[in-house]
């Protein structure tokens, strides 16, 4: 399966192909703590990050946010007290699109690497 946090975003016009079902099913078996998003009429992938403590959370979101801006494609982010959680999809084509599977990968990479758990 795909490594997608090797990869760096491409830019995303408003005419980019849309994630394919077996890219997403495959993004999905290989990490697993990620799930569709079903509060909206597009697709998004949504990950629940927990931390221990309000402060380890904002840390993880400063990251996450500088993050973004280098690669320039930027996720919904909400901070509360012991999570942060996480929805990527690319707003351009209001769809998935491969960005978004390497974007939300990273996010892991940032966790799993972090002291803020």
């Amino acid at each position: 399966m795909e490594d997608y946090s090797t990869k760096t975003c491409e830019a995303c016009n408003a005419d980019a192909p849309k994630a394919s079902e077996g890219s997403l099913s495959n993004f999905l078996a290989k990490y697993s703590d990620w799930s569709m998003s079903n509060d909206v009429e597009f697709p998004q992938i949504t990950r629940v990050y927990k931390f221990s403590k309000y402060t380890l959370g904002l840390e993880f979101v400063n990251l996450v946010a500088e993050l973004s801006d280098a690669e320039g494609h930027h996720p919904d982010i909400i901070l509360e007290y012991g999570k942060v959680t996480v929805k990527w999809w690319s707003h351009k084509i209001q769809n998935l699109h491969e960005n978004d599977f390497i974007m939300a990968a990273k996010c892991d990479l940032i966790y799993d690497n972090s002291s803020t758990v």
